[in-house]
């Protein structure tokens, strides 16, 4: 048992520790938490919580982080008194009922690497973070001191007037005891997701620069593709004969980049085994599939199905996926990606960036939601800013991240380029989405050299630098403003775009870096 501080009530819980996929899947059916598929996963649903609740997302305001954390609508303070009413709760839930418990770290590099103990009230829960972090083979269990821990109980609810909290839910990290509570929710990316937070906390101390963002490798060295949920990250960076090295997090140190995870954590909805062979074939036994209905009698998996929630979702071991690195460790990049789904369709599909317009474009963190695919958007796309593609998970200023990032592009003359993976030749609903097969022919051609000889053109509101050529991609798709029916509905559209990024944009204007040339992404 680890010896975190006001743990030691555990020891009294009766907990299956380590268990492995067919012990838990096994549990997990014993209990009624699941359903096996055709394809051999576990099927699980999460109940009124099938995504995240950033809102209900706490960091106890303590002494030993007081002062470096970046309090404000993303880092929600809570008091010390707060919490410990909440882990009273905790464990008394926890000492109702058996619990299971893992070994586990985070971080392929063990220079950096993170030891954690996770505890759940769901068999399938201890499945799904057992798959997705780095695990202990059984006969090599380390027993490590002073982990994380992490507390995870779907069923244990807060009090808000007594605890402090916003409603029932709650996810809260105390640093200073190292130790996680998630309570009220049942949706499991809140486990692996704090993880993540406090890896964004603890890595910059020892010099790393933590990423949202995937990453593989091959011919022309690893690369790195940043993105929000929705634009390809998964899907792109496990395209073709690339080894994987990580599709969501990853560390890059002095030494090169790490995957901090040990699984995969996919969207499934529209999944099919022939655009994305490579996840449909990792969806097997010992997999978990999220909010994906089952067809009745078959029981097969219903990709197209929206029923439960279009964030429809699969964890698996990253080995699960053809020539992955398993060692999750990988050279310095030479190209990374920001991907974004621009429902506007105004971006290029592909564009290479200046330093000044890669640190613009990492702050800004662009993706578009479309009209029609989530509750209260009207007729309009939305455009999404996520500062350095994961504003929710940042606990140190987002300047910090900036910084890390600018002093490994100049240390390592990295190439950024900036792909739209979303609609071409109008917004949604008059456009058409960006076939896969260029977007993966522009990537290749990007990694394989063959942009770099080709002629570019600057994009006229953006000031984005685009090729006019790329191998087995249509030259009228390049330039976006070639692809639309009218000029001014372009150009109108293309304003409106600008202005949503200068908004966003103003918030971190006057600290941005005077030393960049602003007239690569300040827009005439």
């Amino acid at each position: 048992m680890p010896k975190t501080q006001g743990l030691s009530i555990l020891s009294g819980l009766q907990s299956f520790h380590n268990l492995l996929a067919a012990a838990l899947v096994e549990e997990a059916i014993r209990h009624q938490e699941g359903f096996l598929a055709e394809n051999g996963a576990l099927v699980v649903y999460t109940g009124r919580f099938t995504g995240r609740s950033p809102q209900d997302k706490y960091i106890v305001h303590e002494p030993s982080v007081a002062s470096e954390i970046e309090w404000g609508p993303v880092n929600h303070p809570l008091s010390e008194e707060s919490f410990n009413r909440l882990l009273n709760r905790m464990i008394t839930h926890l000492q109702s009922r058996p619990v299971y418990s893992q070994n586990l770290w985070a971080g392929a590099d063990a220079r950096y690497a993170l030891p954690l103990f996770v505890v759940t009230t769901h068999a399938w829960q201890s499945l799904f973070i057992r798959q997705l972090l780095l695990r202990s083979e059984p006969s090599y269990l380390v027993q490590w001191d002073d982990p994380f821990t992490i507390l995870c109980a779907p069923d244990c609810f807060a009090v808000p007037e007594e605890d402090g909290t916003r409603s029932e839910t709650f996810i809260a990290i105390h640093f200073g005891q190292r130790l996680v509570l998630i309570g009220g929710t049942a949706y499991a990316g809140e486990i692996k997701k704090a993880v993540f937070t406090i890896m964004n906390y603890l890595l910059p101390q020892k010099g790393v620069f933590p990423m949202h963002c995937a990453a593989n490798t091959g011919n022309g060295g690893s690369a790195l593709f940043f993105g929000l949920s929705g634009t390809g990250k998964t899907t792109l960076s496990a395209l073709g004969e690339r080894p994987l090295i990580g599709d969501d997090e990853h560390g890059w140190s002095d030494e090169g980049v790490f995957n901090i995870e040990g699984g995969c954590y996919a969207k499934c909805i529209h999944l099919s085994r022939a655009s994305e062979p490579h996840i449909w074939e990792a969806i097997r036994f010992g997999a978990v599939l999220e909010n994906v209905e089952l067809e009745k009698d078959t029981r097969r998996p219903d990709y197209n199905s929206d029923r439960y929630t279009e964030n429809t979702r699969a964890a698996y071991p990253i080995e699960f996926i053809p020539h992955a690195v398993t060692c999750g460790k990988g050279d310095h990049p030479k190209n990374i990606f920001f991907l974004t789904a621009d429902a506007f369709g105004v971006l290029p599909p592909i564009s290479r960036l200046s330093l000044g317009q890669a640190c613009y474009h990492f702050l800004n963190g662009y993706t578009a939601k479309v009209a029609g695919t989530e509750r209260g958007l009207g007729k309009e796309p939305e455009a999404v800013f996520s500062t350095c593609f994961a504003e929710p998970f940042l606990p140190l200023s987002p300047l910090r991240y900036l910084t890390m990032f600018r002093e490994k592009l100049t240390s390592h003359a990295a190439t950024v380029w900036l792909v739209n993976t979303g609609w071409i030749g109008g917004p949604y609903g008059v456009g058409k989405r960006i076939p896969l097969e260029y977007t993966q022919a522009l990537i290749e051609a990007a990694l394989d050299g063959a942009l770099g000889g080709v002629e570019y053109q600057t994009e006229p509101f953006f000031g984005l630098s685009v090729p006019l050529q790329a191998p087995r991609v249509p030259t009228h798709l390049l330039l976006p403003q070639r692809a639309w029916p009218s000029k001014e509905a372009y150009e109108e559209m293309a304003r409106a775009l600008v202005r949503r990024f200068r908004e966003n944009f103003s918030r971190y204007a006057a600290a941005f870096p005077r030393d960049l040339p602003v007239e690569d992404f300040l827009f005439k």
